[in-house]
């Protein structure tokens, strides 16, 4: 006899509520179509992580819709986010878009630059042949870049950053639901983009920029960014400033190794 799955449910109602949203005007109706989509049309990557296994493996099948729920349940985090710099949801929800632990401030128009500049907590210039035995996760170079000129660590090592010259640069980092770097943004808006068939946001405009310390939760001001790419690949978040167009940015990360 077969039972009731909640999951399914659960999926069935946060898929529905990615259909409630309307498209409103200025440029954030972008965005939430974009986030429709996936929610209408999973990627690759999402059919395989949810891709069901043979019949009578009631565990792994549970397991399989479990991570089909986080899925639409992190795309549905991202709609209402989104929802909330439109004016109809401006009332009700805040500003703020929470992106694999960046946070994106979304206001009516840009906000003031930031004119000084701050290092990270406790970041500190090292070898990047050093980096492996320094930090938890895997540090990725893009091949387009090579070798970078010179590597930093952050905030106990939870933050790795690598230069060229140019000024561009790629912070990575563990994401997760609490943010690291916050971004005040106004128009030009955010524009979703997909790198290797990944989600990511394409930041346009130059910003502020911060970092919010996970002791005590207080902000940061760091400097006035350039325009960004931020994605996430598996569990680690990029952040890659300073390569000038959008189609650059993708280009130099989708070939990080």
């Amino acid at each position: 006899m077969s039972s009731h799955d909640p999951f399914d449910d659960l999926e069935t109602e946060l898929t529905a509520l990615g259909g409630l949203l309307d498209l409103p005007s200025p440029p954030p109706a972008d965005v939430a179509a974009a986030v429709r989509a996936r929610l209408e049309t999973p990627s690759p990557e999402d059919e395989n992580v949810i891709r069901l296994p043979a019949p009578g493996r009631r565990k792994d099948v549970r397991r399989a819709r479990r991570a089909r729920w986080k899925i639409v349940a992190a795309v549905v985090i991202a709609v209402v986010a989104v929802t909330a710099a439109t004016p109809q949801g401006r009332v009700a929800v805040a500003r703020v878009l929470r992106f694999a632990g960046i946070e994106l401030e979304l206001g009516e128009s840009s906000p003031t630059p930031v004119r000084t500049t701050a290092n990270l907590p406790g970041e500190h210039t090292v070898a990047p042949g050093d980096l492996p035995s320094l930090v938890r996760f895997k540090v990725g170079t893009p091949a387009e870049l090579g070798a970078p000129d010179h590597a930093t660590v952050a905030d106990q090592g939870r933050v790795v950053s690598l230069f060229w010259p140019g000024g561009v640069r790629l912070d990575q980092f563990q994401g997760g639901v609490d943010p690291f770097f916050f971004k005040k943004l106004g128009p030009p808006w955010p524009e979703y983009v997909q790198v290797n068939q990944a989600q990511g946001w394409w930041i346009p405009g130059a910003h502020p920029l911060g970092y919010i310390q996970r002791t005590d939760g207080s902000p940061i001001p760091l400097r006035q960014a350039a325009p960004t790419l931020i994605w996430q690949r598996d569990t680690i978040t990029y952040r890659l400033e300073g390569a000038g167009t959008k189609e650059r940015a993708i280009q130099i990360a989708e070939s990080l190794r």
